[in-house]
């Protein structure tokens, strides 16, 4: 086994339980702006609606077709809209209210700290996330994890997305180390696996939901303890 000294894991979907949290934030949301009124049925489908929309956006802001403000200014205005509500009747305060309530969520992936606990002695670990700054530190320090990683680098600090090779340069250089010495894990085929392949880092594909990747990983994973195998 190839001897590794760095581990780079994304965050969002890998580490932390984004799909947990949000579901728990949309939830509260509803409730406490009594979304029943403005329209929408129940909770689950202003969820649905949510990932109905969500998903589009962050799909449009990787490949540079909005910016953050745009996303932010966007996302609940077209999440009532795909609910079948009116857009005019979203609470000014929601989006940042959203944002606060979700990155201040604890919940994390099954074996997330076994793993981080099993590997910290021997690695050097970091984080290479597309999210923004400000919610990605406040996720890490609410989860627990803050204090696992030496380095933590975002799309909105070195200007470039995943899969673009450069925010692994930026890492690399940060680090004074080679794209050999490095390994990337994560559950994203195409910012995390593609970004790594066209580094030249080895790579590790979290694939909990057996989605299957088009792309030929260095590794596969189906839960993050199998990392012991590897490592």
């Amino acid at each position: 086994m190839k001897k590794y000294q760095h581990l780079f894991f994304d965050l969002d979907h890998t580490l932390w339980d984004y799909d947990r949290n949000v579901q728990e934030s949309l939830s509260e949301l509803f409730e406490v702006y009594q979304l029943a009124n403005c329209g929408i049925t129940d909770s689950g489908k202003f969820v649905q609606s949510f990932y109905n929309v969500n998903f589009k956006l962050w799909a449009m802001y990787d490949v540079g077709k909005i910016d953050k403000l745009s996303l932010r200014q966007t996302r609940f205005k077209l999440i009532f809209e795909n609910a079948g509500a009116d857009p005019n009747l979203v609470p000014k305060v929601m989006e940042e209210d959203f944002m606060h309530r979700t990155s201040s969520k604890p919940h994390l992936l099954p074996y997330t700290f076994e793993i981080l606990d099993y590997l910290k002695p021997n690695y050097g670990l970091h984080i290479i996330s597309n999210g923004f700054n400000e919610s990605q530190a406040k996720k890490m320090e609410a989860s627990g994890l803050s204090p696992y990683f030496d380095l933590v680098v975002t799309s909105e600090t070195t200007g470039h997305k995943k899969p673009d090779p450069r925010i692994f340069q930026y890492a690399l250089n940060r680090l004074g180390i080679k794209n050999t010495d490095s390994m990337m894990i994560g559950d994203n085929p195409n910012s995390d696996i593609l970004g790594a392949i066209q580094s030249q880092i080895d790579n590790v594909y979290f694939d909990p939901h057996e989605k299957g990747i088009e792309y030929q990983p260095t590794y596969t994973i189906r839960h993050l303890k199998e990392l012991e195998n590897l490592l």
